[in-house]
């Protein structure tokens, strides 16, 4: 992982929590909203591998209890909370004939009702925030039809207009509300989705070349656009979907 180049002052006095910030592109934020001066929770099922100077809180999405004690946890022990990223996320592969009804509520209830969940939980703290600001992960399958991701797309698509109408609902609270939306990032979640394929190492190559630039997007690359649109600099950035997906959605170049 990159290591962030410190910003002094973006994000001093500002509480964060990170959903699924115990792995991946979770960890890889939490490390960068560090690196900027905040004081970063990463809830996470498993949360012991989190970044170290983070808050390590168990936290299951899918389950609002959990979540509520999550939220209440963090305001309580950081002093408030002024930036959710809500990463957490599950994926699926296959077509509409290939994944059951069980697997669509799972990933629905993870990708898209978790994020509601954990947003409903944080507004009152956020409401009390003068720098407040949701931060979603979606993903260019929202806008760009992927083989065998029908479930994943649906999911995302929903973040993207979730965000949307999140953003609109709350922008006179002084809340705002944004998306990343990632190519495809080379994580260890990445490393284990390839070994679904009859052949990963042709599966790898494709994913790289799916990009103009000819390789995955990179956990801190997501980062540094998370951070850019939470940070209390861009005031006037809400309701946005922001590409980091190496030219997948707006580039067509020749083969090389």
């Amino acid at each position: 992982m990159t290591t962030p180049v410190p910003r002094p002052g973006e994000y001093d006095g500002l509480v964060a929590a990170v959903t699924g910030g115990g792995a991946g592109i979770g960890a890889a934020v939490v490390t960068e909203l560090l690196a900027r001066g905040a004081r970063v929770a990463a809830l996470d099922l498993d949360p012991s591998a989190a970044p170290d100077g983070a808050l390590p809180v168990v936290c299951d999405v899918a389950d609002r209890a959990s979540v509520d004690a999550a939220v209440a946890r963090v305001a309580a022990e950081l002093g408030g909370l002024d930036v959710l990223v809500n990463n957490a996320g599950i994926s699926a592969v296959g077509t509409v004939e290939e994944n059951d009804d069980a697997t669509w509520a799972r990933v629905l209830d993870v990708n898209v009702t978790g994020i509601a969940r954990v947003t409903a939980a944080a507004l009152p703290h956020l409401r009390a925030s003068s720098a407040a600001a949701v931060v979603n992960l979606s993903s260019i399958a929202a806008l760009n039809g992927l083989p065998q991701r029908a479930l994943y797309s649906a999911s995302k698509g929903a973040v993207m207009s979730l965000t949307f109408a999140l953003a609109t609902d709350h922008v006179r609270e002084g809340i705002r509300v944004n998306c990343v939306c990632p190519g495809t990032v080379h994580t260890g979640f990445v490393d284990r989705l390839l070994q679904n394929f009859p052949d990963p190492v042709a599966e790898r190559a494709a994913m790289d070349a799916r990009q103009a630039t000819g390789r995955m997007v990179t956990p801190a690359e997501v980062a540094h656009a998370v951070a850019y649109l939470a940070s209390p600099r861009n005031g006037s950035t809400t309701g946005t979907a922001l590409d980091v997906d190496g030219g997948v959605t707006h580039l067509r170049v020749r083969p090389s």
